[in-house]
């Protein structure tokens, strides 16, 4: 068969990618990775990308439910915003990447036009499709009481990449009371990611005898007002977005990374930054369990004092740089070694249709 033959002899599949910004972070970069850089087995996938806002909100509200409607064949999928809900009417040939259920679950949270445009869609689709991809188990676990009886979902989790380029470098050796202990955390500055507990946290730490200790913040200005709150502090640095290379340098100096968020799908930014070595102090919740297992050191998001505790009797070990920098550069792996084998299993999802393959034990798996 030749090349021609066999491109259409694959099934065609439209991939909303037009959430993608000027900046690729996170989600956007999930998006990516696990659909654009991925080739599946009997499918033409065909990126459909936009310009600016409108054009996004042209491209998902009416030009994508146009060409559903045009190509009756063609599959659907959906790593960033919720579907249309013109597409409910198209079930069995949608697939949609929930990333986290933020939009039902964490109404006050959210901002203005994420109530307006994406809440409402949200909530409909999520009820009323039928095949789901999922980042984490926790998702999978929130996600499945929401969905109709009929629904399938199935983990697909992300392959944690160094992209930052990071290395241990000298973390093994470094001197164990640094001056000043430097505490970093990455995400962008809105208030789920509750930075002033972390803020909090530095300042115990400070009580405790590391009187300069700093909290460097890369991540750029969300919804709200948590970032003028928190800029605030003369011991808080937000360096905002940064490119690679400037996150590099900042994740690399850091001494321990500090997570303070209510809740995450997945939290891939924790293992990001642990192929740099550095320990991670988490909330205390089945998420951040998932993704750090053994390696994780965790916190309460009620008490900033007894977290600095944590953090002072740490570094009061004399083996600590050695000990986390080997745990937490191991944990990736483990992490990675579970995406591998998800990406093997979607990769099949369009070679005997949606219905039969999410159906499959090793797909739809527990």
């Amino acid at each position: 068969m030749s090349n021609l033959d066999n491109k259409l002899a694959r099934r065609r599949v439209y991939l909303d990618l037009t959430h993608l910004g000027r900046h690729v972070t996170g989600i956007e970069r999930i998006a990516i990775e696990l659909f654009e850089n991925v080739t599946f087995e009997g499918a033409d996938i065909r990126p459909v990308r936009a310009r600016n806002i409108a054009s996004m909100i042209f491209m998902q509200q009416v030009w994508l439910p146009l060409l559903a409607l045009f190509n009756p064949r063609a599959a659907f999928l959906f790593p960033g915003f919720p579907p249309s809900p013109w597409f409910v009417l198209c079930r069995s040939r949608v697939v949609w990447y929930v990333h986290d259920l933020f939009l039902i679950t964490k109404p006050a949270e959210l901002s203005r036009k994420a109530k307006l445009y994406m809440a409402w869609p949200f909530r409909f689709c999520v009820s009323r499709l039928t095949y789901f991809f999922v980042n984490s188990q926790k998702t999978r676990d929130e996600l499945q009481p929401f969905t109709s009886p009929s629904a399938h979902i199935a983990l697909y989790r992300p392959r944690v990449a160094n992209v930052f380029d990071l290395e241990p470098g000298d973390r093994r050796t470094r001197v164990n009371k640094p001056t000043p202990l430097k505490l970093v955390s990455l995400g962008t500055v809105e208030p789920r990611k509750n930075y002033s507990h972390a803020v909090a946290i530095r300042d115990a730490v400070a009580r405790l005898g590391f009187d300069n200790a700093e909290l460097h913040i890369i991540g750029r200005a969300g919804w709200g007002k948590a970032s003028d709150v928190v800029s605030a502090h003369p011991n808080v640095v937000i360096h905002g977005y940064l490119c690679s290379k400037d996150a590099r340098r900042v994740l690399q100096s850091a001494d321990i990374y500090v997570c303070t968020s209510f809740d995450e799908g997945l939290g891939l930014p924790l293992l990001e930054a642990q192929y740099a070595g550095l320990p991670i102090f988490a909330p205390d919740a089945p998420v951040f369990h998932e993704v750090l297992g053994n390696s994780g050191h965790y916190i309460s998001l009620s008490d900033a004092d007894a977290s600095a505790q944590k953090i002072e009797a740490l570094i009061s070990n004399p083996t600590w740089r050695s000990a986390t920098t080997n745990t937490a550069i191991t944990n990736p792996e483990r992490w990675n070694a579970q995406a591998i084998d998800d990406v093997a299993h979607a990769q099949q999802i369009f070679s005997t249709g949606l219905a039969a393959r999410f159906a499959r034990p090793d797909l739809s798996r527990a």
